[in-house]
């Protein structure tokens, strides 16, 4: 949006080096937050093999009694949630319906854009700013010890954070790490508005959510941020919860 010259140049070249590989390549575009959920789904249903079990005779057939599961998709600038729910979906936006391998499956699906680990973070520092009265910055959700500078235009170089109007872009901020893993948890949760009314039941910001069913598979930032811990081995919630707050309490 921002450049649709460069885009489409990008588009170009994506298309070029796909058109050498053995597939049926019919174009490269822009997903939409509510494909982008729904293809995950379907990549890591098609992967675990629920949708479909192959043989080796290059056979497939309908594994017996498998359930879907739902995906969890945390990205840099968006997260995706998208499962099979176990009443009709109130709101046609977030109803994705796909028959694969012979079976229709109805789906809810919904992108939350800023709420992927870089913008949320990038939200999350722009909180504490516009909580402080002074440019230095304390983070709970940093190592203690841990400093860095960071301009006031660089900041709010997102369509994420709106600057307020008060703000100086050339104004230089000093962000220093608490190491606070309580105070971290509070600030992001800050973020999110959990109220839902009485009207129906949401995910979170007053987004329309029909209740979680089944199991979830979690992948990419999600992945990425638990193996980096050594957390993707099936450990318990709690035993999670005790080594981020080992980690956050850091040096």
């Amino acid at each position: 949006k921002q450049n649709s010259t460069k885009a489409e140049q990008v588009f170009a070249e994506v298309a070029k080096a796909i058109r050498e590989y053995p597939v049926d390549f019919r174009g490269a575009q822009l997903l939409t937050g509510s494909q982008e959920g729904s293809f995950g789904w379907i990549t890591v249903n098609y992967l675990l093999e629920t949708l479909v079990k192959f043989s080796f005779a290059e056979k497939w057939e309908h594994p017996q009694d498998s359930e879907v599961l739902g995906a969890l998709d945390l990205g840099g600038a968006s997260t995706q949630i998208t499962f099979q729910p176990g009443v009709p979906v109130e709101d046609r936006n977030t109803s994705v319906f796909f028959r694969l391998y012979g079976t229709n499956y109805s789906l809810y699906s919904h992108s939350y854009l800023c709420y992927g680990q870089t913008q949320a973070l990038k939200m999350l520092l722009a909180a504490l700013h516009q909580g402080s009265s002074s440019p230095q910055i304390s983070h709970p959700c940093y190592p203690e010890g841990y400093q860095e500078n960071i301009t006031v235009a660089e900041l709010y170089d997102s369509p994420c954070v709106r600057a307020p109007s008060t703000a100086s872009p050339a104004q230089v901020l000093r962000v220093t790490g608490a190491g606070d893993p309580a105070g971290c948890s509070a600030a992001v949760q800050r973020l999110f508005n959990f109220s839902c009314g009485a009207q129906r039941p949401c995910g979170f910001n007053g987004v329309y959510q029909p209740p979680v069913r089944g199991q979830f598979f979690a992948f990419s930032g999600f992945y990425h941020t638990l193996h980096f811990l050594n957390l993707t081995g099936g450990q318990s919630l709690s035993s999670v919860n005790d080594t981020i707050g080992q980690f956050c309490a850091s040096s």
